[in-house]
C-alpha cells in the first residue's frame, strides 16, 4: 500500500506558507484545517489554501508530497497521529471520533497513490459554484532516473494562470 510523505525541494515552502511541514512528514490534503473558507484568507494562509498539502504532525504545509510504500502498521501509526492532531489542535470531540475522520482523510490521501513510487503530487484548490474543488497532478521523475531537482522537471500544462508575489508573500503582506 501506498500514502504521501511531505517532500521539501527547496526553502520556498518556509516562506510562502505559515508555517512549512517538515520533511517527511505524512501528508494529507489538509483542507479541513483551512475551516473558514478562502474569503477569509489572506497572504500565506490562501497560499496554503490554493496550494499546500497538511503535513502530520508539524501541521506546516508542502508544496508537494511524495508517493511512498507503507505496511500496514505504518498506515495505522499514520491514522492514530492524525487523529491526535484532531482532538488536539482541531478540537475533535474525542479520539474515537477523531480516528474515523483521521481514516477518511488517510484513505483519501492514499487514492491519490495510484502512481509509481517517488512520483510526486502537488494539489491546486479553488472554489468553484460555492464548493472547494482541489485538482491534483502529478510529476514524475526521468526514466534516466536522475535525482530531483528543483526546477528540473516542472511542467505545467493547461494550468490557469494565477500571480503570487512571493517577496510580499514573505513579508507577510498577502497577494
Amino acid at each position: 500500500m501506498k500514502l504521501l510523505r511531505t517532500i521539501r525541494l527547496d526553502a520556498s515552502d518556509t516562506f510562502i506558507f505559515p508555517v512549512a511541514a517538515e520533511p517527511g512528514d505524512w501528508a494529507v490534503s489538509g483542507t479541513f484545517a483551512l475551516e473558514n473558507g478562502p474569503a477569509t484568507l489572506t497572504g500565506k494562509a490562501l497560499a496554503a489554501f490554493r496550494g499546500g498539502f497538511l503535513g502530520i504532525p508539524s501541521l506546516g504545509w508542502s508544496t508537494l508530497a511524495q508517493v511512498v510504500e507503507v505496511d500496514a502498521e505504518e498506515r495505522a501509526a499514520a491514522i492514530d497521529l492524525l487523529a491526535r492532531c484532531l482532538v488536539e489542535c482541531y478540537g475533535a470531540p474525542d479520539l474515537d471520533t477523531a480516528r474515523a475522520a483521521a481514516t477518511e482523510e488517510i484513505d483519501f490521501a492514499a487514492s491519490l497513490c495510484e502512481h509509481p513510487p517517488d512520483t510526486l503530487i502537488a494539489v491546486r484548490r479553488a472554489v468553484e459554484a460555492n464548493a472547494i474543488r482541489e485538482v491534483f497532478r502529478t510529476l514524475r521523475p526521468r526514466a534516466d532516473n536522475r535525482p530531483w531537482h528543483a526546477f528540473s522537471f516542472l511542467e505545467a500544462r493547461d494550468e490557469p494562470a494565477d500571480e503570487v508575489d512571493l517577496t510580499r508573500l514573505a513579508r507577510g503582506e498577502g497577494r
